[in-house]
Protein backbone atom coordinates (compact mmCIF):
# COMPACT_ATOMS: atom_id res chain seq x y z
CA UNK A 1 0.00 0.00 0.00
CA UNK A 2 1.50 3.37 -0.95
CA UNK A 3 2.28 6.01 1.64
CA UNK A 4 1.58 9.57 0.61
CA UNK A 5 3.18 12.40 2.54
CA UNK A 6 0.96 15.43 2.17
CA UNK A 7 2.93 17.70 4.49
CA UNK A 8 5.63 19.60 2.55
CA UNK A 9 7.78 20.08 5.64
CA UNK A 10 7.77 16.34 6.38
CA UNK A 11 8.48 15.53 2.73
CA UNK A 12 11.47 17.90 2.86
CA UNK A 13 12.74 16.24 6.04
CA UNK A 14 12.52 12.85 4.34
CA UNK A 15 14.32 14.16 1.26
CA UNK A 16 17.09 15.70 3.41
CA UNK A 17 17.51 12.49 5.40
CA UNK A 18 17.58 10.39 2.23
CA UNK A 19 20.24 12.65 0.72
CA UNK A 20 22.38 12.49 3.89
CA UNK A 21 22.20 8.72 4.01
CA UNK A 22 22.52 8.27 0.26
CA UNK A 23 19.34 6.21 0.01
CA UNK A 24 15.94 6.52 -1.60
CA UNK A 25 13.11 8.35 0.14
CA UNK A 26 11.41 5.01 0.70
CA UNK A 27 14.51 3.61 2.38
CA UNK A 28 14.89 6.80 4.43
CA UNK A 29 11.35 6.47 5.76
CA UNK A 30 12.01 2.80 6.58
CA UNK A 31 15.26 3.63 8.40
CA UNK A 32 13.65 6.40 10.40
CA UNK A 33 10.63 4.33 11.40
CA UNK A 34 12.80 1.33 12.34
CA UNK A 35 15.05 3.55 14.46
CA UNK A 36 12.05 4.98 16.29
CA UNK A 37 10.58 1.51 16.85
CA UNK A 38 13.93 0.37 18.28
CA UNK A 39 14.02 3.41 20.60
CA UNK A 40 10.47 2.72 21.74
CA UNK A 41 11.25 -0.91 22.54
CA UNK A 42 14.36 0.14 24.46
CA UNK A 43 12.24 2.59 26.46
CA UNK A 44 10.23 -0.32 27.87
CA UNK A 45 11.84 -1.29 31.18
CA UNK A 46 13.95 -4.42 31.01
CA UNK A 47 11.86 -5.99 33.78
CA UNK A 48 8.72 -5.63 31.64
CA UNK A 49 10.46 -7.01 28.54
CA UNK A 50 11.63 -10.06 30.50
CA UNK A 51 8.13 -10.55 31.94
CA UNK A 52 6.67 -10.61 28.43
CA UNK A 53 9.37 -13.05 27.33
CA UNK A 54 8.70 -15.33 30.30
CA UNK A 55 5.01 -15.49 29.33
CA UNK A 56 6.01 -16.78 25.90
CA UNK A 57 8.94 -18.93 27.07
CA UNK A 58 8.36 -19.95 30.71
CA UNK A 59 11.19 -21.37 32.79
CA UNK A 60 11.24 -25.15 33.18
CA UNK A 61 9.91 -26.57 36.47
CA UNK A 62 12.29 -26.74 39.40
CA UNK A 63 14.20 -30.02 39.85
CA UNK A 64 14.65 -29.43 43.55
CA UNK A 65 18.41 -29.81 43.21
CA UNK A 66 20.72 -27.23 44.73
CA UNK A 67 22.94 -25.67 42.05
CA UNK A 68 25.94 -24.85 44.21
CA UNK A 69 29.69 -25.23 43.70
CA UNK A 70 29.59 -28.93 44.63
CA UNK A 71 26.90 -29.55 42.01
CA UNK A 72 28.94 -27.89 39.25
CA UNK A 73 32.10 -29.65 40.39
CA UNK A 74 30.26 -32.96 40.07
CA UNK A 75 29.07 -32.04 36.58
CA UNK A 76 32.63 -31.31 35.48
CA UNK A 77 33.97 -34.54 37.00
CA UNK A 78 35.86 -33.00 39.88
Amino acid sequence: MPLYIKDDAVAELVADFAKMRGVSKQAAVGLAVQAELDRTVQAIPLRDRFAALRKVLPLPPSTGKLADKAYFDELSGE
